[in-house]
């Protein structure tokens, strides 16, 4: 596990981009045969995958959670974008194909992740924040996450986003988690943007060709700088950074937000004047 400092936006204005790409970017989040996972202390969320081949893979706690296992006081979201796989929690096992999405609460001792086909490995996407309590642990599809479609062909930004870990869809601590889908011909995500001082917010983009590149833009709206993003790659979002996107095709990616609130809606929406 990989551990990622707090920033303050005034030094970020001076970082150069072997820099923000260093302290933001997460350039490999699924290692084969393997689980991959950044400490983030920008609300301590925790962010990565677990790739298992033909053996099972065992989330740990470690020195850096400092509990006895991983879920003692941790709340996670998992949503798998590889092939079939299943998630073994306290000896209960969940099948999850593409896109399939699971909610655990905290208090899961064990939770083990294995791929049906090493050949076609699953690819379970991992994000996990404190939690205070323990709410049940939902399997959730795309057919049960709440969907909002929003933008145009116009704006370049038609789109769905499927809202996983949700108060419409499940209950949860802090963590809220989903999965934005563009229709063909889009590029745009999430603008005109918006910062929420609330809450940080991760970005996992895939659904990309080898070619393909998405721009992913952050900073403060008057100070904005960029990462370019490959397919697979992950971007970290702190609460006074905007967080949006060009790509040179359309794409998906799983956003996660932890921090004061779960309301979806609660964003401090920028002006395009003020954006430089």
């Amino acid at each position: 596990m990989e551990i990622r400092y707090s920033t303050h936006p005034n030094d970020v204005k001076r970082y150069t981009t072997e820099e923000l790409r260093k302290e933001f970017l997460i350039p490999k989040v699924f290692i084969p045969g393997e689980i991959n996972l950044v400490y983030s202390h920008v609300d301590r969320m925790i962010a990565g995958g677990a790739t298992p081949l033909d053996k099972p893979l065992r989330l740990e706690a470690g020195k850096e959670i400092g509990a006895e296992y991983f879920l003692a006081r941790r709340e996670m979201g998992v949503i798998n974008i590889g092939g079939r796989g299943k998630v073994i929690l306290d000896g209960e096992e969940y099948v999850l194909d593409a896109r399939e999405g699971l909610y655990v609460g905290m208090g899961t001792k064990e939770v083990i992740f294995e791929s049906e086909n090493p050949e076609k490995p699953a690819k379970f996407y991992i994000n996990s924040a404190p939690a205070h309590t323990s709410y049940p642990t939902v399997k959730i599809d795309i057919k049960k996450a709440n969907p909002r479609h929003l933008g145009s062909l116009a704006q370049s930004n038609e789109r769905t986003i499927y809202q996983y870990v949700h108060p419409a869809v499940c209950k949860s601590c802090q963590l809220v988690m989903g999965l934005t889908v563009l229709e063909p011909n889009n590029v745009w995500n999430t603008m005109p943007c918006h910062t929420h001082e609330r809450r940080m917010e991760v970005y996992m983009y895939f659904d990309m060709k080898e070619d393909d590149r998405v721009f992913h833009f952050m900073g403060e709206p008057g100070e904005t700088r960029h990462i370019v993003v490959k397919n697979e790659q992950a971007v970290i979002s702190p609460s006074w950074s905007i967080h949006s996107g060009v790509g040179t095709s359309n794409y998906s990616f799983i956003w996660g937000m932890a921090g004061e609130n779960q309301t979806f809606d609660d964003m401090d929406a920028v002006s395009m004047e003020d954006l430089k």
